[in-house]
This record gives C-alpha cells, sequence and structure tokens, in this order.
C-alpha cells in the first residue's frame, strides 16, 4: 500500500535505543526487552533490522553513552545508520538502504518518543512509506522540568496521533507489539 508498488517488503527500525539516550526512560528495561524480542522475530521471519545510531555534542560518536545498550546485539549484516538529525531520513543513507532492501513499510520502536521516533516516522510518511509504530516498543526521558508533560503522556499522546494519520497511498498505524505483523 505504500507509494513504493516494487517495494513489498517490511523492515523493524530501531531508532536510538543507546545507553545515554534511554538510560533515565520510563519502563527501559521492559521497552528494550520488548524490541529484544521484536528483533529476534524479525530475524526469524527474515525482515530486515535495520539500526539507527545519534550522535551530536552531548552524544559523541564512540563514548560509552552513544554504544547501543548491551541488552540489544546488532547483526554483523544488519545495516547501521549514523544520524545526527532527529529524523533518520536526513543527511543520511536510511533510503539508500531500504531501497535495496525493498522496503516501503516500516514498523518503528526505539527513543525517543517525542523527538527521534517523530520526526522519524513522519520522515518515513511524507516520503512515501507505510509506518507502523509499535505502541509499547518505544520511551522518552522526562523533561517536566522544562514543561513537557510527563513520560507516559508523551509516549501515550505519540501513540494516539500516529494512530489517526492518514494520506494517499499510505498507511500509518499504531499497534502493540503482540500485534504487530512484521512480514506482510
Amino acid at each position: 500500500m505504500s507509494t513504493f508498488p516494487d517495494r513489498p517488503g517490511s523492515a523493524l527500525l530501531v531508532v536510538d535505543v543507546q545507553v545515554g539516550v534511554v538510560v533515565g526512560a520510563p519502563r527501559r528495561d521492559e521497552i528494550v526487552a520488548r524490541i529484544r524480542e521484536l528483533v529476534d522475530r524479525a530475524r526469524a521471519d527474515g525482515v530486515p533490522v535495520v539500526w539507527v545510531q545519534h550522535s551530536d555534542d552531548g552524544l559523541p560518536e564512540g563514548s560509552d553513552e552513544w554504544a547501543y545498550v548491551p541488552e540489544l546485539e546488532i547483526g554483523e549484516d544488519e545495516p547501521v545508520v549514523h544520524k545526527q538529525y532527529g529524523d533518520s531520513f536526513e543527511a543520511t543513507d536510511l533510503e539508500e538502504v531500504l531501497e535495496h532492501a525493498g522496503v516501503g513499510r516500516l514498523v518503528v520502536v526505539g527513543a525517543q518518543s517525542d523527538m527521534c521516533i517523530r520526526s522519524t516516522i513522519h520522515g518515513a510518511f511524507t516520503r512515501g512509506y507505510d509506518v507502523t509504530l509499535v505502541t509499547d516498543a518505544h520511551t522518552t526521558e522526562d523533561l517536566s522540568a522544562w514543561g513537557a508533560p510527563a513520560p507516559e503522556d508523551v509516549i501515550a499522546h505519540t501513540n494516539l496521533y500516529w494512530g489517526n494519520q492518514r494520506a494517499p497511498g499510505r498507511c500509518a498505524e499504531a499497534v502493540p507489539a503482540a500485534e504487530v505483523v512484521l512480514n506482510r
């Protein structure tokens, strides 16, 4: 259903589940475990797993905080997309990676809900991809001291918002991990 009729495949896109990104995230261990389960399911189903790894001044490349959490192991044949902006497509090779794999649909998990997750799902959708946000496999830090809602409210709002997106020729959905169909 995406705008890429010659790209019927799906991919699991794991965004920024890095030590320094999820260190204080609510339900961190639960979310990481659920992402691990989805990664295992994707591999078992032959669905590509694409990893996204952020770096910036506060998260320098090569630092301990920049590394992916130890509970998640990146397969040696799985692509890693390095980014410096919220949208995982911006100034990266993500589009080429997905095109090469024949992917027109993304199943998105990771961090942070109100930043890189939201930017990436919008970036994918506006570029023509179908996008499934896994409602119980993304998280964010607590920024309430700066006026943001509590993390659980941010996550709930992101899920509600994404589940109601519509555009011609594309599908957006927000579903829990237990209901995710990886290979459509």
